[in-house]
C-alpha cells in the first residue's frame, strides 16, 4: 500500500492529466511517461472517486498550483479565487455592510451556496446555517493545488455541487521545516496585511508514515472610505449629486448656519436624511422639517455623510493550525487522519446609529422641545388636520378631545436623528472552526482500492453588535415631563430612564442620555457536521470489451451525513418588530434544526475502444447517487460522459449531469422576522409623482394607502426597504435541480518552436430550476404596481401609507423561484519555451466568455439578464474575463507579469432611467501585477510583488447602483481594485 501511495510516476501522470484537461490558470510542469505499463499505479482526479490506470476526466478541471498561489503572495485564498475568470466575488475582505465575516467562493455567479468546497476530496464544515464554507479556514501554506470542476458534481460528491466543486488538495508528504512570511501595503501606506506560517513535518518508522503540522497567522488592517478620495463623500446614483465635486477635488460645502455637526453636508449633496440636527416628520402627512442647533424648527437644511465611517477593507485577525498524518500499517492498509482549527475575528463598521425611520410617539408637552419649535409643530400639524392627512386615532392622539392639535396631544412622528454621541456601529464576528477526519484505506486482492472514514466538524461563532440605539428606551425617554422639583423625568417612573434631547444639534445627547439610549447585542451561531462514509473501486477485468485493453473501472460507495445548526440571539435581538438595535434592520429569532441524509452511489469508467485508427482511447464515464433526506425525502443525481482521444495530442470530452441542492437549515427552519432589502423606488411615493396615473393610484390604494397619500409619502431611503424574511412553514422549499452540460477539446501537439503546449476550449451550460431564494423587494413592488399582480400586492405592508415605518415592509419569504442559468465558453492555454542558457519562458492563461447569465423568479416576472450588466439585481458580471501570466525562470531568479482583464458592463436596462447617465456604463478594466523571487541560498528565498502596477482607479457609480454588500463607497470594492497599487514582500526559509 505504501508503494501505491507514494508512487511518483502516478503523481506525475495525475498532473499531466489535469494539464491535459486544461482550463488551467497556471499549468503545473508535468512529466508524462513515454510508456504506460502494468506497473503504473491507479490514480484519482478531482470530480471522481474512481481509481484507475490512465484515468482522464470528461469534465473540465481548472487547477491552481502552489507556484501560482506563491506568486500571488496572498495569504487569503479567497482573493486568489475571485480573480479567476470562472468566478465572481463572494463574501470577503472588501465586503463591509453585508458581510458574514467570512470568505466565500462564487462559481459562475450562481451563488456561494451552489458550489461545494472540499478539502482533499471531502466536504468542509459550513460556518453558518446557510451552508456556506469559509475558505479563510484553509491554511495557504499547506495547499498543494486547487482543483475546480465546472458543472454539476452531485453524482460524485452529493448535494450543493450544482455549479461545480472546489477541491483544496493539501501537501501529502512533507519533510523539514518551512517558514513563510509576507507583508503587503498600499501605495497610500495603509491596508497592511501581515502573514506568517511555520510548517514542520517528516517521515517516521522507516518512512512507513509521515506527519506534518502547520501554524499560520494573518492580520489585515482596515481601510476606511474616508482614506480614499472616492469614498469620502456620498455620490447619488440617481442624479449624480456630488460627482462633479469629486472630479473637481472639492471639499464638502459648509452646511447652512445653525444646521451643522460632524459629517453633515449641505442638502444639495448626497447623504442620509437621518442626520444632525434631527429631521422631524409626521407620519402620513407631507410635514418634513429639520431642527436647528438652537432647538428651533425650519426647512430641511442638511443630510448626513455616512460614507467615511465604512470600510473598503475590513480588519481581520486569524490563527490557523493544521495537522495531518498517514501511516502504512502494512503493504495493503494505511491509516490516515487530519485536523484543522481556525480562530478568526472580522469586524465590519458602518456610520453611527440613529432613529432612522422608526415610528415614535411624541408628546407635545415634552419640556425639552423649545417654545419656538412647539409653535411650528402645532401650526403645521393643524394645517395637516384641516387638509385631512392628520387624523385623530391614526397619526394623532387628541388627548383632551378639543378637536385641535395642542400641547396636550401626541403625534406619531419620525425623528430622524443620527446618534454620533454613541459612536460608530460595528459588528465583530469571532469564529472558532475545527474539523477532523480519521480513516483507513488500502487495497483488496491487489486490484481494488477502498477507503472508510469518519469526519466531524464544528463551527462556533459569536457576533457582537455595538454602537446601536435602543429604540424602546428612546421611546421611553421621549415620554418626558417635569416633576414637582422642576426636573425633567421620564413618565414611566423608571429611575434608570434618562430623558433624551433629540431636538438640538450635536452634543444635545449627553453621555448619560447615550448610556440609556445605546444598545449592544450578542448572537451565537453553531454548526455541526458529521459524516461516515466509504467506497471501493477497481477494475473488473471480466468486464472488458473486445475493442478495449482494459476492463470496467467501477466504484461503489455510501455516506451517512448529519447536519445540525443553531442560531441563538439574545433578548435584544428578539424584540419585535425591530429588536432593540436601531438601524440594524429588524429582529432575529432563534433557529434550531437539522437533518440527516443517507446516500449510496455508483461510478464507473468503461473503456470502449483503444489503440485503433483515429481512436487512441475512448472511455464512457457514468455515475448515479441516491439520497434519502429526513427533511423532505429522496432525490437523486446522475452523470454520463465520454472522452475520446482520436490521437495522442487531441482529447474530446462531453459530460451531461443532473445535480441537486437540498434546502439548508436556514432555508428550512428560519422564523419570520424583519430585515432590510435592496430596492430603488416606491412607485407610489413622491419620487414617482410625475408618473402616477389612475390605474397606479388604484393599486397604491389597494395596498393600504389613502388617496391623499399617493405621490406624497417619502420614497425608500438609501436604497433599502424593510422586509419580512424567513421560511414559510406552510410552503417549505423543495430541492433545486440543475441540468449541466459541458463539451470541449484539449490539444497538446508537439510544436517545433515550443517545448510544451496545451490549449483547451470548453463549453458549459448550467441551468438550475426550482431555485431556492426569495423575490427581491423591487420585484415585488414592480410586480404589483407595474404588472398588476395581486399576489405580489398582498406582500406589501404599508404604515402611514409609506414603506419606511418600523411596521412597514415587504414579504420576501423563502420559496422556489423559476430558474437560474449560466452558459459560456472557457479557454485555457499553456506555452513553454526553453531559451538556452537564459532559462525558460512560460505563458499561461484562461479566458471565460459568458453567453448567458440570467435568472427569472416566476413566469410573471421579467427575465433578469446579468450578462455584461450590473444593478440591484446583478452584482457586476463582465461577459469576458481573462487572466494571462508570463513567467521567466533563470537559475535562481523567477520573474512574472500577470494581466487581469474584465470586459465592459452596463447598468440593467430597466434601472437606467433612474441612474445618472455617466454612471450607466463601466468600461473594460486591465490590471498588471508583477512578481519576482530570488533564491539567495538553498534555504532562503526572497519574494517581491506589485499588484495593480499602474494604479488603476475603480469606476464611479454612486452609492445605490447595486446591492448594499457589493456597492459601497460609490463603487464595487470586491469587483475592482479599490485600494490602488499594493506592494508586497516575502521571505521563505526551508530546512
Amino acid at each position: 500500500m505504501q508503494k501505491h501511495i507514494q508512487n511518483k510516476l502516478a503523481c506525475a501522470v495525475r498532473y499531466a492529466l489535469i494539464a491535459g484537461a486544461a482550463s488551467t490558470v497556471a499549468m503545473v510542469n508535468t512529466v508524462i511517461a513515454e510508456e504506460q505499463t502494468e506497473n503504473i499505479e491507479r490514480i484519482q482526479v478531482t470530480g471522481s472517486k474512481i481509481t484507475a490506470i490512465g484515468l482522464e476526466s470528461s469534465s473540465p478541471i481548472q487547477t491552481i498550483s502552489a507556484e501560482e498561489i506563491g506568486m500571488a503572495q496572498e495569504p487569503e485564498v479567497e482573493k486568489i479565487l475571485r480573480d479567476l475568470p470562472a468566478t465572481i466575488p463572494g463574501d470577503g475582505g472588501n465586503v463591509n455592510n453585508g458581510t458574514a465575516g467570512a470568505a466565500t467562493v462564487n462559481l459562475r455567479g450562481l451563488g456561494a451556496q451552489r458550489n461545494l468546497v472540499l478539502l482533499n476530496g471531502k466536504r468542509m464544515v459550513p460556518f453558518n446555517i446557510g451552508g456556506r464554507v469559509d475558505t479563510a479556514s484553509i491554511p495557504t501554506a499547506m495547499i498543494e493545488s486547487v482543483d475546480i470542476v465546472t458543472g454539476g458534481a452531485s453524482a460524485v460528491y452529493g448535494s450543493d455541487a450544482v455549479s461545480g466543486a472546489v477541491n483544496f488538495i493539501l501537501k501529502r508528504d512533507f519533510s523539514g521545516v518551512a517558514v513563510d512570511t509576507n507583508i503587503s501595503e498600499t501605495a497610500d501606506s495603509d491596508g497592511q496585511n501581515n502573514y506568517i506560517a511555520v510548517t514542520l513535518g517528516g517521515n517516521f518508522d522507516n518512512s512507513n508514515g509521515n506527519a506534518v503540522m502547520s501554524f499560520g497567522y494573518v492580520k489585515r488592517d482596515p481601510v476606511l472610505l474616508a482614506d480614499r478620495k472616492l469614498g469620502q463623500f456620498g455620490i447619488r446614483t440617481d442624479n449624480g449629486a456630488g460627482y462633479q465635486e469629486f472630479l473637481d477635488g472639492a471639499t464638502a460645502p459648509e452646511p447652512i448656519g445653525g444646521c451643522g455637526g460632524p459629517s453633515v453636508v449641505d442638502v444639495s449633496g448626497s447623504g442620509s436624511t437621518t442626520s444632525i440636527p434631527t429631521r422631524f416628520e409626521v407620519l402620513g402627512t407631507p410635514i418634513s422639517m429639520q431642527f436647528r442647533d438652537d432647538g428651533s424648527l425650519g426647512s430641511p437644511c442638511s443630510v448626513f455623510n455616512f460614507n467615511p465611517f465604512n470600510y473598503y477593507q475590513t480588519p481581520l485577525e486569524r490563527y490557523n493550525f493544521m495537522a495531518q498524518s498517514h501511516y502504512g500499517i502494512s503493504d495493503e492498509v494505511e491509516a490516515f487522519g487530519n485536523f484543522h482549527y481556525t480562530n478568526a475575528t472580522v469586524t465590519q463598521q458602518v456610520a453611527p446609529s440613529g432613529t432612522f425611520g422608526a415610528s415614535l410617539v411624541l408628546p407635545l408637552y415634552n419640556p425639552l422641545i423649545s417654545s419656538s419649535a412647539l409653535t411650528t409643530m402645532l401650526d403645521s400639524a393643524n394645517a395637516a388636520r384641516v387638509a385631512g392627512t392628520l387624523v385623530d386615532g391614526k397619526n394623532w392622539t387628541d388627548s383632551n378631545g378639543n378637536g385641535v392639535v395642542d400641547s396636550e396631544d401626541l403625534l406619531d412622528v419620525r425623528l430622524r436623528r443620527r446618534t454620533l454621541e454613541l459612536g460608530e456601529r460595528s459588528t465583530s464576528y469571532e469564529s472558532h472552526l475545527w474539523q477532523g477526519t480519521v480513516g483507513i484505506r488500502g487495497t483488496l486482492l491487489d486490484n481494488y482500492d477502498y477507503e472508510l472514514f469518519y469526519q466531524y466538524g464544528e463551527s462556533n461563532r459569536l457576533q457582537v453588535s455595538a454602537g446601536y440605539t435602543n429604540l424602546t428606551n428612546i421611546q421611553n425617554a421621549l415620554m418626558a415631563t417635569t416633576n414637582a422639583n422642576g426636573d425633567v423625568v421620564c413618565e414611566n417612573g423608571d429611575s434608570s430612564c434618562v430623558p433624551i434631547n433629540l431636538f438640538g444639534g450635536y452634543g444635545s445627547i449627553t453621555p448619560e442620555m447615550a448610556a440609556y439610549a445605546g444598545a449592544t447585542a450578542l448572537l451565537k451561531e453553531t454548526y455541526e457536521q458529521e459524516i461516515f462514509g466509504g467506497f471501493i473501486s477497481g477494475e473488473l477485468e471480466f468486464a472488458t470489451l473486445p475493442t478495449a485493453s482494459r476492463g470496467l473501472s467501477l466504484g461503489l460507495g455510501f455516506e451517512k451525513r448529519t447536519e445540525t445548526g443553531t442560531f441563538e440571539p439574545d433578548e435584544c435581538w428578539k424584540q419585535a418588530p425591530a429588536s432593540c438595535l436601531g438601524g440594524a434592520g429588524g429582529n432575529i429569532l432563534p433557529i434550531s434544526g437539522g437533518y440527516d441524509v443517507t446516500e449510496w452511489y455508483v461510478e464507473g469508467v468503461l473503456p470502449l475502444i483503444d489503440d485503433m485508427t483515429m481512436v487512441d482511447s475512448m472511455n464512457l464515464e457514468f455515475g448515479y447517487r441516491a439520497a434519502d433526506y429526513s427533511s423532505f425525502g429522496s432525490n437523486d443525481a446522475w452523470k454520463v460522459g465520454l472522452n475520446w482521444r482520436p490521437i495522442d495530442s487531441v482529447l474530446l470530452r462531453v459530460m451531461e449531469q443532473q445535480a441537486t441542492r437540498a434546502p439548508n437549515i436556514g432555508e428550512l427552519f428560519s422564523p419570520i422576522t424583519r430585515g432590510l432589502g435592496d430596492a430603488t423606488i416606491d412607485p407610489c411615493s413622491s419620487a414617482n409623482a410625475g408618473n402616477i396615473d389612475a390605474r397606479l393610484t388604484e393599486l397604491c390604494i389597494a395596498t393600504g394607502m389613502t388617496a391623499a397619500e399617493v405621490g406624497v409619502i417619502p420614497n425608500i431611503i438609501a436604497g433599502q426597504v424593510n422586509t419580512f424574511d424567513g421560511s414559510d412553514p406552510t410552503n417549505l422549499p423543495k430541492p433545486e435541480t440543475a441540468d449541466t452540460f459541458t463539451a470541449g477539446i484539449v490539444l497538446t501537439p508537439e510544436l517545433p518552436f515550443a517545448d510544451s503546449f496545451s490549449l483547451s476550449v470548453d463549453y458549459y451550460d448550467i441551468r438550475i430550476e426550482d431555485v431556492i431564494g426569495s423575490f427581491s423587494p423591487q420585484e415585488v413592488l414592480d410586480g404589483c404596481y407595474m404588472l398588476g399582480d395581486m399576489t405580489q400586492c398582498a406582500k406589501i405592508n404599508r404604515q402611514g401609507g409609506d414603506l419606511t415605518g418600523d411596521l412597514a415592509g415587504i414579504d420576501t419569504f423563502v420559496t422556489n423561484l423559476d430558474y437560474l442559468k449560466a452558459e459560456g465558453i472557457e479557454v485555457g492555454y499553456n506555452l513553454t519555451f526553453e531559451i538556452g542558457r537564459w532559462g525558460e519562458l512560460q505563458l499561461t492563461g484562461n479566458v471565460n466568455k459568458y453567453l448567458t447569465q440570467e435568472s427569472q423568479s416566476s413566469a410573471a416576472t421579467p427575465v433578469v439578464d446579468c450578462n455584461g450588466f450590473f444593478g440591484t439585481s446583478c452584482n457586476p458580471i463582465s461577459d469576458v474575463k481573462a487572466t494571462t501570466r508570463l513567467t521567466w525562470s533563470w537559475d535562481d531568479l523567477t520573474t512574472s507579469v500577470n494581466w487581469r482583464y474584465q470586459g465592459a458592463i452596463d447598468v440593467l436596462p430597466n434601472e437606467a432611467e433612474n441612474m445618472y447617465e455617466p454612471f450607466r456604463h463601466i468600461g473594460s478594466y486591465s490590471y498588471i501585477d508583477l512578481f519576482a523571487s530570488y533564491a539567495v541560498t538553498q534555504n532562503i528565498e526572497v519574494t517581491v510583488g506589485i499588484d495593480n502596477l499602474l494604479d488603476k482607479q475603480p469606476p464611479v457609480v454612486g452609492d445605490t447602483a447595486g446591492t448594499t454588500a457589493y456597492n459601497s463607497g460609490n463603487t464595487f470594492p470586491s469587483s475592482y481594485d479599490v485600494l490602488g497599487t499594493i506592494y508586497k514582500a516575502g521571505l521563505k526559509l526551508r530546512f
